[in-house]
């Protein structure tokens, strides 16, 4: 589970928080805050442009890509709902690569 942010984001910066219960409330999943200006040569290619953006994805590929409401509710809902994934697009791929690297600058902390 990772979140597409940026700083400057007061949606982003109310929903860090709320993103940060959901994580402590699902201790098998990994949780991460992407900052897309920090780590642009990560996130460009996602062309995000409405926060938060977020991408559920696996091993097998992605389940879910796309702007979400920032609702704890909302993202609990959609976690209990995912679809099989799909195939992994290079910026995914290269994302998730990333985070397996260096996990401590992405981690989310929990509760």
């Amino acid at each position: 589970m990772v979140c597409l942010c940026a700083e400057w984001c007061g949606a982003c910066r109310e929903y860090r928080p709320l993103f940060e219960a959901v994580a402590q409330a699902h201790p098998g999943l990994r949780f991460a805050w992407v900052d897309i200006e920090d780590h642009a040569d990560l996130t460009d290619d996602f062309d995000v442009e409405t926060f938060p953006t977020l991408l559920i994805a696996g091993r097998a590929g992605p389940h879910f890509l796309g702007p979400l409401l920032p609702h704890a509710e909302t993202l609990s809902r959609l976690l209990g709902a995912l679809q099989p994934a799909q195939p992994a697009a290079p910026e995914v791929v290269a994302l998730l690569a990333a985070l397996d690297q260096s996990p401590a600058v992405f981690e989310v902390t929990r509760a």
